[in-house]
C-alpha cells in the first residue's frame, strides 16, 4: 500500500460504519487524518469506532449518529466534528441506498423520492454545512461517491441512477464555485461492489452488473479507497469539478 500523506488533516465520511465508507476511513486513518463518522445506523457506528480507537487511538476516531437528510442534524454534527478537531479538511460523501429494484413504472414514488433525498439531496446538506468553514481555513478536498449507474442509467434503478447522475451534477457545479478557493470537488464512478447494500438488491440485477464490467469481476472497497485518498490530499492539487472511473473498463466516457 502506497502511503497518502494526510498527516494533520481531519476528515469527514458519510457511511462510513460498512462497506465502501469504511473502507475509505481505513484508508484515510492509515494515511495518517483524524476521521469523524457520520451515519444513521448506531449499532454499526458502535462497533466501527471499537475495532477503528483499538487500530489507531481514540483521539483519531470520532462517531456521530446523523440522519443526512435532515439539515438541523447535519449542521450540529458538523458544528460537533469542528469542535472535536479544530478544523475539517476533508469530506467524503459517500452514504447511500439502493432503493430496491423494478421498472420505472413500477417503483413507489416513496421509494423513488427516499433515494433521490438520501443520494442527492443528503450531500447538498452536508456541502452546504461543511464548505463554509472550508472556506474559514482556505483549504479542503471534497469527494463525492457516485455510480457508474450516474453515467449510464441501470435499468430496473431509474430513481438510483437518476440520484447518482444528480450527484455528478453537483460535483460539476460546485468544483467550479469553489475552483479558486483551494477547495477541490471530485467524484468517483464505481462499478459494483460486493458490500451490505447487495441486500437491496435482485439477483438478476447483481449478475447484469457484474456481466457489464470487462474485468469479469466486482470492485474490491480498498481499490476505490486508494483512489479517494488520493483525491482527499493536497497532492490533488489541479483536478476539480471532474468524474473519475473506477469500473473495471465498463464506462465508456
Amino acid at each position: 500500500m502506497n502511503k497518502i500523506d494526510l498527516d494533520g488533516r481531519v476528515a469527514i465520511v458519510t457511511g462510513g460504519a460498512r462497506g465502501i465508507g469504511h473502507a475509505i476511513v481505513r484508508r484515510l486513518l492509515q494515511s495518517g487524518a483524524a476521521v469523524a463518522i457520520w451515519d444513521a445506523d448506531e449499532g454499526r457506528l458502535a462497533q466501527a469506532a471499537q475495532t477503528l480507537e483499538a487500530a489507531f487511538g481514540a483521539p483519531r476516531v470520532a462517531t456521530q449518529a446523523v440522519e443526512l437528510t435532515r439539515e438541523d442534524e447535519v449542521e450540529a454534527a458538523a458544528r460537533a466534528t469542528a469542535q472535536r478537531f479544530g478544523k475539517i479538511d476533508i469530506l467524503v460523501n459517500n452514504a447511500g441506498i439502493t432503493g430496491g429494484n423494478a421498472p420505472t413504472w413500477e417503483l413507489e414514488p416513496q421509494a423513488w423520492r427516499r433515494v433521490i433525498e438520501v443520494n442527492l439531496v443528503a450531500p447538498y446538506l452536508v456541502c452546504r454545512a461543511v464548505v463554509p468553514r472550508m472556506l474559514e481555513n482556505g483549504y479542503g478536498r471534497i469527494v463525492n461517491i457516485a455510480s457508474i449507474a450516474g453515467k449510464e442509467g441501470n435499468p430496473n434503478a431509474s430513481h438510483y441512477s437518476a440520484s447518482k447522475a444528480g450527484l455528478i451534477g453537483l460535483t460539476k457545479s460546485l468544483g467550479k464555485e469553489l475552483a479558486g478557493k483551494n477547495i477541490l470537488v471530485n467524484a468517483v464512478t464505481p462499478a459494483a461492489a460486493k458490500t451490505d447494500i447487495f441486500a437491496q438488491m435482485t439477483a438478476e440485477h447483481i449478475e447484469y452488473m457484474r456481466s457489464r464490467i470487462p474485468m469479469g469481476r466486482f470492485l474490491e472497497v480498498e481499490e476505490v479507497a486508494a483512489m479517494v485518498a488520493w483525491l482527499a490530499s493536497e497532492e490533488c492539487s489541479f483536478t476539480t469539478g471532474s468524474v473519475v472511473d473506477i469500473s473495471g473498463g465498463r464506462a465508456v466516457y
